[in-house]
């Protein structure tokens, strides 16, 4: 496990304290519409963390749609297993978003929500997500926190 995984794994248990503010829910409530999402489509949420965006895509998509949402460090998983076990429609998967293993052309859309400045190689991402989205799919890349907040956060954060 590298340090980076090891970091978010040591955080999950207060990342929902820290991170899951009402600003942030009122955010995503006017943020996720703008996907484009409709009811039925399949969507890969990366980067899922302990599931910020799940009641949102699931609102999009419906139950008849579908959503994978992969994280790379196993307790941000569990915790986001544990909170939407509820939902059926809801696959949590720990997986790299630099080495995705679902087959080509499998989601109408992918959501890269907070996780994108924190990928080291961001071309094997963007590969990756390409290669898994339908051929008129929709890739989503958003960050909450400004530059500035990131830059701290990788201060805590060890590299790999």
């Amino acid at each position: 496990m590298s340090a980076r995984q090891k970091f978010f794994n040591q955080a999950a248990q207060n990342w929902d304290k820290e991170f899951s503010t009402p600003q942030l829910h009122t955010f995503l409530k006017q943020f996720v519409p703008s996907f484009g999402l409709s009811a039925g489509q399949h969507v890969l949420d990366v980067g899922t963390g302990t599931g910020i965006l799940i009641p949102f895509l699931h609102n999009a998509v419906g139950s008849k749609g579908h959503i994978a949402a992969i994280d790379y460090a196993p307790n941000m998983a569990d915790i986001c297993k544990a909170k939407y076990a509820y939902l059926s429609n809801v696959s949590i998967i720990i997986a790299d978003a630099e080495k995705l293993e679902f087959p080509d052309e499998s989601f109408d859309a992918v959501t890269c929500f907070g996780l994108f400045p924190h990928l080291d190689n961001k071309k094997a991402a963007l590969t990756q997500f390409h290669r898994v989205l339908k051929s008129q799919g929709t890739l989503v890349i958003g960050h909450a926190l400004s530059s500035t907040e990131i830059r701290r956060h990788h201060q805590r954060a060890p590299r790999q």
